[in-house]
């Protein structure tokens, strides 16, 4: 399995609205690591905000400095996204530097394991020595992704009614 991973760009909205719609047509109204396409009614903005959010400059005053990544496989299609925080604030503190979601008719191929493997060389050259990821206890898929890129378990925390563990992996 091959797959590239590509910052979002004009001529992928076809393609984003496309991944986008799979996930609501599976009754899953969250896309995690997709800094907000599940809530945007327009691509253009939402691309804009992507974007924006690469740079310390023009990064949103309410967010972290962040890269955002389609994974595409070989023949183009969007499968994943992931994304990665370059640092922590208040709000982030427990999710994490990272989140990502594969296209529901795409999971359990191995591409979120290869997106996050893929993810860590760019957290390595952004300069991050470590990333830190939460799960939901339930989402063992999740969790393997996690694990098999080295991540090892540190504390859980609660939110939304719920539990959530966090992991750290070392760069």
């Amino acid at each position: 399995m091959k797959i590239t991973l590509v910052r979002p760009a004009a001529e992928h909205e076809a393609a984003a609205l496309d991944f986008r719609q799979e996930f609501f047509d599976h009754d899953e109204p969250v896309i995690n690591g997709s800094e907000l396409l599940d809530k945007t009614d327009s691509y253009a903005d939402w691309l804009s905000s992507v974007t924006d959010n690469t740079s310390a400059e023009t990064v949103n005053p309410d967010w972290v400095v962040t890269d955002t990544f389609f994974a595409l496989d070989q023949t183009g299609r969007i499968v994943g996204i992931i994304d990665l925080r370059h640092t922590l604030n208040v709000f982030l503190k427990d999710f994490g530097n990272t989140g990502y979601s594969v296209r529901p008719t795409e999971r359990r191929k191995g591409y979120a394991t290869e997106m996050l493997r893929m993810l860590l060389e760019v957290a390595r050259n952004a300069g991050l020595d470590s990333l830190q990821l939460s799960v939901e206890p339930a989402n063992e898929p999740s969790m393997k992704t996690i694990v098999k890129n080295g991540g090892t378990y540190e504390r859980s925390f609660a939110f939304s009614g719920g539990q959530a563990d966090v992991y750290r992996i070392l760069l």
